[in-house]
């Protein structure tokens, strides 16, 4: 557990660090660039700051210490814990960005804090089975949707595109979470003839396309919250109906409260699934 929530920390914080260099490189020029060439120069301008690269090392060392929390404790407190980066983003922005929080976000950052504790007492360790053999196939299938709805997603209805783009970056993350249960080694020849091996590697990239598409064409709060639902409720149900993903005896209802509880708080703060980075005349973040 102590794993899944650095993880939470690692990509909270990175959040951060990256919108905080995105914003400096944003106001160093660029105002006579429009479309992907401003974005290209955006991020050549960013990726030379420190915080860029040290948000970058943050997401890398989140995602080692997220592989590992999956090898230890069951997905569903995994996936909570990785919806709690949003609270991480939260505070830290009310830190470093000076976001004025309000008193609701406030209580929903403590809301996600009550339920990762409630998750801490109650979940078991890691299961014990592997799954059916076509587990690894339909996790593969299901990242192949998602890579096809990121290509597509300009063609979406405008009006439900953000939520249906979010929902598939969820359930790209998710087939990820699965996955790396799924993978039992780490030799070659094992590797190149496992199908979760494939379906980590188009699931992840996927599911940021999905994601990078629904920012940039809808609702952050919408696309957020729809990825917290499918990268959440869907692989904790994998893991407990075939990994033989369990809780402590006696604290089932512990651990579904705890889950539901700490993915209520971190929708609540789904508008910091992208940091804030507008700043007002005195150089204030606003949300």
């Amino acid at each position: 557990m102590v794993c899944a929530l650095g993880a939470s920390v690692c990509f909270g914080t990175a959040t951060v660090l990256q919108a905080m260099a995105a914003r400096t490189a944003d106001a160093a020029g660029g105002d006579g660039e429009v479309g992907s060439a401003f974005a290209v120069t955006l991020f050549l301008r960013a990726v030379r700051q420190w915080r860029y690269l040290a948000g970058l090392a943050l997401d890398g060392l989140g995602f080692l210490l997220q592989i590992a929390a999956l090898r230890s404790v069951p997905i569903y407190a995994v996936g909570a814990a990785l919806a709690s980066s949003l609270a991480v983003t939260a505070v830290v922005s009310a830190r470093l960005l000076r976001v004025r929080l309000s008193g609701a976000e406030w209580g929903a950052v403590g809301v996600v804090c009550a339920g990762m504790a409630l998750l801490g007492i109650a979940s078991g360790t890691e299961g014990d089975r592997d799954g059916p053999p076509a587990l690894g196939y339909a996790m593969l299938g299901t990242a192949l949707v998602v890579l096809v709805l990121a290509l597509l997603g300009g063609r979406l209805p405008e009006r439900g595109r953000p939520l249906a783009l979010g929902l598939a970056a969820g359930f790209g993350f998710g087939v990820v979470e699965v996955s790396v249960r799924l993978i039992d080694s780490l030799a070659p020849s094992d590797l190149v003839t496992n199908p979760a091996t494939y379906a980590l590697l188009v699931g992840g990239g996927a599911a940021f396309l999905s994601l990078t598409s629904a920012l940039q064409r809808g609702s952050v709060t919408t696309a957020t919250a729809g990825m917290v639902i499918g990268e959440t409720i869907g692989p904790a149900l994998v893991g407990v109906v075939w990994l033989g993903d369990r809780t402590r005896e006696g604290l089932a209802w512990v651990a579904v409260l705890g889950f539901v509880v700490a993915v209520a708080g971190a929708l609540a703060l789904a508008r910091f699934g992208e940091a804030p980075v507008e700043a007002d005349r005195d150089g204030i973040g606003v949300p």
